[in-house]
């Protein structure tokens, strides 16, 4: 084999160009001929003194030969690359009804190797339901090629079986799934600088891509719109986020109050489907985002029922909801509760770590109160009041002995400054005390700091519901339950899909990171909502993970002619992959068998 230079003409504008091509010399009817075995590409940048080594060792690759003398690593790198590609080439996949059939071959079985032992398991879920969502056929309608579309799944599998950077995304694509096998294609030579295209390209439609799946998943899944569920949360960045007008300092969700932030809102449906993100910034005022983001969703219902926490229920909220004809269910931000005394309370929800009573109370405007308690919160709430009220009471204790200690803090201004502090310090246990400091006045000094907690009603493990629906409490407090479906997409996009960090400087390239992982939820909510009818209930690391172990293998051997064969198979599954498997109703061996004689 050797490698050839070509100069080309361009049949449009006339212009040369050169392309690189590997030919190898052989025997015919007619004398030797010498044929193309591969094109290398008009980016081939191998110094010319190079390309008999790297020629001699492609053939010494697909022929099985032993390299007797080490060649440089990036010689090695690329002859192991465009050997696959000659492997590829020259393959034939097996029909599936002719993969089980014996085929009997003399070979050595010294000779025998196993190579390019990729991950299929979780890939085979991935490229099902983007398929079934028929993701990639909207794709190729709103104008992607067929190597921007084959990324653009690329991507979207990496943020839910590999989730990290685009750079690390672009490595794992190349060099650890067998996602290409799939998908009848190949990323090795898939550029980096594509990987981050393609994430633009998503962006720039991503209204059309949210109305395509909304559209879809109804269809698919038959889901009740009559609820829509909003929040919001945030996530920061690796970096200063100077080129990100979004970027901003604010309250983080992880306590990374060091980080600028980028906030992401998110309404979805009681089945757990995305409807409709935005991307926000960091420092955002939460309720005024609702009345932006909830007039532009359509829905099979004519107005929905809206949920919402207590951050986002303010009363403009429920204000222009009633206005704009939508139902609610919403937190009340009330700090005291103001419990009615002998309300009835029902039991609206019991199981072995709590139980939740509700009752109900309708107002003169309409609108019904719901209080709820739980035990659960009550247990949690009141660890967290002993807590802090123990502190208290031991600084003011503090407090009360410098005043009768050598340099003690004894002015009375002074004491009365340090007593402030504490309220500011412990503001939601200091207005339960009644506290005094009595002056000396001929001194001017403070002679003792007297303390005692207010009677009050205990509150704890009570939170206030307010809707203007017409039905019982029990009603009531399951559509608010459903708000939980939003703060476990949270938790599984920041946990499981990578939406955190993130490490774009860019506020476009930021945009896109955090679209992409919408994208990956919108998959694997179809997957867990499949594997959920089917009694399958684990979390998606759990299912990524069992996943993780199924491989497709390149198995080499030579044969008694001296021909090399080289088979492609996807491995035998374990029980944990069949069932998962058979549960989607997947082939239990993702992949063809392709075999290649060289």
């Amino acid at each position: 084999m050797f490698i050839r230079k070509t100069t080309h003409t361009h049949n449009k504008n006339g212009q040369a160009y050169t392309t690189y091509k590997l030919i190898e010399s052989v025997r015919t009817e007619r004398g030797p001929r010498q044929r193309t075995v591969l094109n290398l590409g008009s980016d081939f940048n191998i110094p010319q003194e190079q390309w008999k080594e790297l020629a001699d060792r492609i053939e010494q690759i697909i022929s099985g030969q032993a390299c007797l003398f080490p060649v440089p690593g990036e010689i090695e790198h690329s002859a192991r690359q465009y050997a696959r590609q000659i492997i590829r080439r020259h393959g034939q996949q097996s029909p599936d009804t002719e993969q089980d059939k014996p085929d009997y071959q003399t070979v050595d079985i010294s000779s025998l190797e196993n190579e390019q032992i990729r991950s299929v398991g979780g890939e085979s879920l991935v490229l099902s339901a983007i398929q079934e969502l028929q993701l990639d056929e909207k794709l190729e309608a709103l104008g992607f090629n067929r190597p921007g579309i084959e990324a653009a799944i690329g991507v979207i599998a990496a943020r839910l079986l590999a989730p990290a950077s685009e750079r690390a995304t672009h490595a794992w694509l190349q060099r650890e799934t067998a996602l290409d096998d799939l998908m009848d294609t190949s990323f090795e030579s898939l550029s980096q600088d594509r990987v981050y295209k393609v994430s633009d390209m998503l962006l720039r439609n991503k209204d059309e891509i949210e109305r395509f799946l909304q559209d879809r998943e109804r269809q698919l899944f038959n889901l009740d719109e009559n609820i829509l569920l909003y929040d919001l949360t945030n996530t920061f960045f690796e970096g200063s986020g100077k080129y990100n007008p979004k970027a901003r300092f604010g309250v983080s969700k992880e306590k990374r109050t060091d980080c600028p932030l980028v906030t992401l809102a998110l309404l979805m449906d009681a089945d757990g489907f995305p409807k409709k993100s935005q991307i926000l910034e960091g420092n955002v005022s939460e309720p005024g985002t609702l009345s932006k983001i909830l007039p532009g969703i359509s829905t099979t219902t004519q107005k929905p029922v809206v949920v919402t926490d207590a951050g986002i229920g303010t009363q403009e909220n429920v204000q222009w909801l009633v206005e704009n004809g939508y139902a609610y269910v919403v937190v009340s931000r009330k700090r005291h509760l103001d419990l009615p005394a002998g309300m009835d309370m029902t039991t609206v929800r019991q199981d072995d770590h709590r139980i939740i009573r509700a009752g109900i109370r309708e107002n003169a405007s309409g609108e019904v109160t719901v209080y709820c308690h739980s035990t659960a919160k009550e247990i949690k709430e009141r660890g967290i009041k002993n807590r802090f009220e123990k502190r208290f009471e031991e600084q003011l204790t503090d407090v009360r002995k410098a005043l009768h200690k050598k340099h003690g803090t004894k002015k009375y201004e002074k004491v009365l400054e340090k007593i402030g502090r504490l309220k500011e310090r412990y503001r939601r246990v200091a207005r339960r005390y009644e506290i005094r400091v009595e002056k000396d006045d001929p001194s001017g000094n403070a002679k003792d700091v007297v303390f005692r907690m207010k009677p009050t009603d205990d509150e704890c493990g009570y939170y206030v519901l307010r809707s203007n629906l017409n039905t019982h409490a029990k009603e009531v407090f399951d559509i608010f339950n459903l708000l939980l479906e939003v703060e476990d997409a949270f938790r599984s996009m920041k946990s499981e899909l990578g939406l955190r960090p993130v490490h774009h400087q860019s506020e476009y390239r930021c945009d896109g990171h955090l679209f992409i992982t919408v994208l990956a939820y919108h998959v694997l909510q179809s997957i867990r909502l499949k594997l959920k009818a089917q009694g399958i209930t684990h979390g998606w690391a759990t299912i990524r993970r069992a996943l993780s172990t199924h491989y497709r293998v390149t198995t080499s051997m030579k044969r008694a002619d001296g021909k090399m064969l080289y088979l492609r198979k996807t491995a035998k599954p374990e029980d944990c992959h069949t069932r998962i498997y058979n549960a989607l109703g997947l082939p239990i061996r993702p992949g063809k068998t392709s075999k290649t004689i060289l």
